[in-house]
């Protein structure tokens, strides 16, 4: 299956529109006898619908000409969502100056502004809420390795 995987990712690399576009995830799945082929792409100036369907096209193209699909299978390429974690570096560039949520591997939470990424980690300007005291806020340098779980936070304002 990873053999397959790193092919599917290849082909699909081919096809981006250029270097500002990425392959986030290449993920199979089989519900019912069904498989789907999920692809999520990403770009560091935002990826529209059409980026999309031309991606989805000429991936399609190639891998049935190249019968690379055992069987029947769906064909699905997006974006990540919003609510889909962030998953590599180029994703957290992409997002500095956002507010993010980070759910630490100790457990902890952590709710603040990217400010900065590197190839180690990251660092936000983290609120710090004591009781009976006025919010701060504090430089926080967080290593990739502490990180479970990270999440844009949408805001409205």
């Amino acid at each position: 299956m990873s053999e397959l995987k790193q092919s599917i990712e290849e082909i699909v690399e081919k096809h981006l529109p250029d270097e500002n576009h990425f392959i986030v995830e290449v993920k199979m799945t089989e519900k019912t006898g069904k498989t789907t082929l999920s692809i999520l792409i990403d770009a560091d100036e935002g990826l529209n619908i059409q980026t999309c369907a031309n991606v989805s096209r000429a991936v399609s193209e190639e891998l049935e000409a190249k019968d690379i699909m055992p069987g029947a299978y769906i064909l699905e390429v997006s974006s990540p969502g919003l609510d889909y974690p962030l998953s590599s570096r180029r994703q957290y560039q992409k997002n500095i100056g956002r507010e993010l949520k980070v759910l630490k591997t100790s457990g902890e939470e952590l709710v603040g502004k990217l400010l900065e990424v590197n190839t180690a980690g990251v660092k936000m300007l983290v609120k710090k809420k004591e009781k009976g005291k006025k919010a701060t806020e504090e430089e926080v340098v967080l290593p990739f390795e502490e990180m479970k779980k990270t999440i844009v936070q949408v805001s409205f304002k």
